[in-house]
């Protein structure tokens, strides 16, 4: 659907303005949207998550680590698929109101992609270079969007989410190097077609959302602050985005599931090309591990 379809349909969260700030920027940030009670539930199995961590000594197909990470200081980058690992996750991804906010901005049929949380640990919590996030899951559209969940207070010295308004009209980049090798970032040489000048970084209380648009160029900074700053990100489409590659973060029960509306009879195509990633069905590490040119053994 074209943001004008879109905007037909009365909203569910979303004002107006902040339907039309995202179609205009590529993203948004809504801050307060999530009640104390889903974060504190989110805490408490985040807080588990954390605690199963501290047995391993490196990363795997479920927990991500830091270099630094052990027993008595565990040091995480990333849970991979959350809605996998704990029930609360899923209830959060299904029955909040994240679903309803994704409708605002896609369309009333709403489709389960994937999810992560991002940890992005206190001092020295790994910067994500730009990127882009739509090739790393081709979809037959781009409606893709990621929603994100500040679980802490985020302020500028975190690392809080950073999107280049305007950039999802743009073109889309070449994430892999010169040497043919998939590296998950926008290469040196291409960042000065990137306006830079257009850079908003979304900080806000715990209980704020972040919402990027899967063609939006992002990142994030190092946390150089003594706080961490856990971000929960659950990924949408319209039911009529297919993805025909494999998914790098394939949920077995969720992936595809459908938390609003209907499934899709017809399949949308948006005409404009999309790079086409590695075959991640052989096995996936993370952004972080491929931004830093990591070897893993999952």
């Amino acid at each position: 659907m074209t943001p004008e379809q879109i905007l037909e349909y009365p909203p569910k969260i979303l004002t107006p303005e902040q339907r039309q700030s995202y179609f205009d920027k590529g993203f948004l940030l809504v801050e307060d949207l999530i009640g104390p009670e889903w974060i504190e539930r989110l805490l408490v199995v985040t807080d588990e998550m954390v605690e199963r961590s501290r047995s391993l000594t490196q990363s795997d197909a479920v927990f991500d680590l830091e270099p630094d990470h052990t027993a008595d200081n565990p040091r995480l980058r990333r849970l991979t698929s959350p809605v996998d690992q704990h029930l609360v996750y899923w209830e959060f991804a299904s029955q909040s109101v994240l679903a309803d906010v994704a409708a605002d901005l896609v369309g009333p049929d709403i489709k389960f992609h994937h999810s992560k949380l991002n940890f992005k640990w206190s001092e020295g919590g790994e910067e994500v270079k730009w990127h882009q996030d739509i090739t790393y899951w081709p979809h037959t559209n781009y409606s893709p969007l990621t929603i994100g969940t500040y679980l802490y207070d985020v302020d500028d010295d975190q690392g809080p989410l950073a999107g280049v308004a305007g950039s999802h009209n743009g073109p889309l980049f070449d994430q892999y190097n010169a040497s043919g090798q998939w590296v998950g970032c926008i290469a040196e040489q291409d960042l000065p077609q990137v306006d830079l000048g257009r850079v908003e970084y979304m900080s806000g209380p715990a209980g704020s959302i972040t919402i990027h648009n899967c063609r939006t160029v992002h990142g994030s900074k190092k946390n150089l602050s003594p706080k961490g700053r856990p971000l929960l990100l659950n990924i949408y489409s319209a039911a009529d985005a297919f993805p025909y590659t494999a998914n790098p973060l394939n949920s077995p029960q969720y992936s595809g599931f459908i938390v609003r509306g209907k499934e899709a009879r017809w399949a949308y195509h948006d005409p404009r090309p999309c790079l086409i990633p590695p075959d991640w069905s052989e096995g996936y590490t993370s952004l972080y591990a491929l931004q830093q040119q990591e070897d893993w053994e999952v």
